[in-house]
Formats: structure tokens, sequence, C-alpha cells
């Protein structure tokens, strides 16, 4: 069980970074502020933070303990699911699949009902590339897990 926790959380911090480094990568290449970014986490989360000199900071910690959270949920889920056996293909598609699930509640059902400014900083393309990353990159780190150990 211990192997599988650290690989779960290891492969959620996978997956955030995967995401950071998107935003990053999207914030060179147009006008989208990375630190606008990681504020708008800290604003959806804590309305009144947004503009504290802490804000992009708390942003970027939020996203991990949520990327971490998520990645710990997902393993285990399947680990249960699967009954310890769950094979590279399960693992891929049900990573990718949960990225795009996540995606599709994230922005275009919760941070619109919530008004978060979050959802209007990047195109709808842009996010949902975000989010499928975060699943690659969780499912290659999650497989290397698997493969390393199975039990």
């Amino acid at each position: 069980m211990k192997k599988i926790v650290f690989w779960a959380l290891l492969a959620g911090l996978g997956g955030g970074l995967a995401e950071m480094a998107w935003v990053a990568c999207y914030s060179t290449a147009t006008s989208t502020s990375g630190i606008e970014v990681a504020r708008q986490v800290t604003a959806t989360v804590i309305a009144s933070a947004a503009a504290a000199p802490w804000a992009p900071a708390a942003g970027v910690g939020i996203h991990l303990a949520l990327s971490l959270a998520l990645g710990l949920a997902f393993a285990l889920a399947l680990w249960a699911l699967f009954t310890r056996r769950t094979a590279a293909g399960h693992i891929w598609t049900a990573a990718v699949l949960l990225g795009i699930a996540l995606w599709a509640a994230n922005f275009l059902v919760i941070l619109p009902a919530l008004d978060s400014g979050l959802a209007k900083l990047m195109p709808l393309g842009a996010t949902l590339l975000s989010k499928t990353l975060f699943g690659v990159a969780m499912a290659a780190i999650l497989q290397r897990g698997v493969a390393r150990s199975p039990g």
C-alpha cells in the first residue's frame, strides 16, 4: 500500500507540474500571464485574496495540493477497481478521460457558475490541453510505478 501511495502522489505531482509547464509555455507565446493564472486560482478559492502579494504563490500551492489529492484518489480508485492488476491501457485511458472530465466540470460548469476570472484567462482549447496533459503525465508516472511495483 505504501508503494501505491508513493506512486499516486508522484503521479498527481507530475500531472500538476505538467499543467504548470503548459501554462508557462502558453503564457510565453501569448499575452496571458502565468502569474495571473496562479492569482486567479487563489481568487477562486479565497475571493478576497486576489490582490494579495502572496496570491500567486498560494495559487501554485492550491493547484499542487489539489493535484496531489487527485493523483491519490485516482490511483487508489484504479487499484481497488482492478484488484491491483491495472493494465497500462486502463491507466492511460482512465487518466486521460479523467483529465477531460475534470476540464468539462471545471471550465464548463464550476468556474463559470462561480464567475471565476480563471475561466476567462485562456481559451477553452488551451485549458482542455492543460487538463489532458495532466492525465498523460499522471498515466506515465503511474504506469512506471505499476511496472516497478506490481503488488
